[in-house]
């Protein structure tokens, strides 16, 4: 039976992790990391919880699922790694550069786990399609829409999918001819795909891709309206992690 630690269990993601794992056959909740203990917890009874990676047991559990913030999550993973637990990991935040030293880590430590951008399907599908659709549509725009309080910008989704369309193109897109006036306006670039970030109450983790072409235009979009509609990727990560001999990144890997 799989043991998994659960950092970040009171957070919006965790409270909704450690409702689905108390809930899936031949899992158990073992332990949680939290900078402070709440004084009420969906915890089993038994979970030891702890305030600092410094305080962690040896051997408290196999599987480390972080959903934390992200000034902490490359120091969890890290840590995670350095002490054998397999991490599948749903905080964004993670630089390319921190992405490729925790898979050197894990295939240093022989372990494998996975970094999710996104456990949500519909975000996984749109993913995919805006790498297609940027063979024939190079011209393309990216928007994501998250809650106010979400700590990062743009979205470890917006980020992923602007490398798919990236990778994705076989023609160049159109030089861009128009000047901001307002620094910013036409949004980030990554790798050469513009990034714009909205963060407004109301909405929970929205993102469409903008393709524009001669005389048309195509707009692929998603909308996670709650976020238990996540949990279906998590519990997937979750069955499948124990099985995995890399440290991956992206729910379709393993699907």
């Amino acid at each position: 039976m799989p043991k998994v630690l659960i950092a970040g269990y009171p957070g919006a993601m965790g409270r909704y992790a450690t409702a689905l794992v108390n809930g899936m056959a031949g899992f158990e909740i073992t332990a949680g990391l939290a900078p402070t203990t709440p004084s009420e917890s969906e915890m089993p009874a038994g979970a030891k919880l702890y305030t600092s990676l410094e305080e962690i047991d040896e051997g408290v559990a196999d599987i480390w699922l972080d959903f934390t913030v992200p000034s902490a999550v490359n120091e969890n993973v890290t840590f995670a790694l350095n002490h054998g637990f397999i991490p599948v990991v749903g905080t964004t935040g993670l630089s390319g550069d921190q992405v490729s030293a925790l898979q050197a880590l894990a295939k240093q430590k022989g372990l494998g786990g996975l970094i999710a951008p996104n456990f949500g399907m519909s975000a996984v599908l749109l993913m995919k399609f805006a790498k297609e659709a940027a063979a024939y549509f190079p011209d393309a725009d990216v928007i994501e829409m998250h809650h106010g309080d979400k700590k990062d910008a743009p979205s470890g989704t917006a980020l992923a999918t602007a490398k798919l369309i990236a990778a994705g193109r076989q023609d160049q897109p159109q030089p861009q001819v128009s000047e901001e006036s307002v620094p910013g306006a036409l949004g980030a670039q990554v790798d050469g795909v513009a990034v714009h970030a909205v963060r407004l109450p109301g909405y929970i983790a929205h993102e469409q891709v903008l393709f524009g072409g001669p005389g048309e235009a195509l707009t692929i979009r998603q909308d996670s309206f709650d976020r238990s509609s996540f949990m279906s990727g998590v519990k997937v990560a979750l069955q499948k992690a124990t099985a995995l001999d890399e440290l991956v990144v992206g729910l379709e890997k393993i699907l």
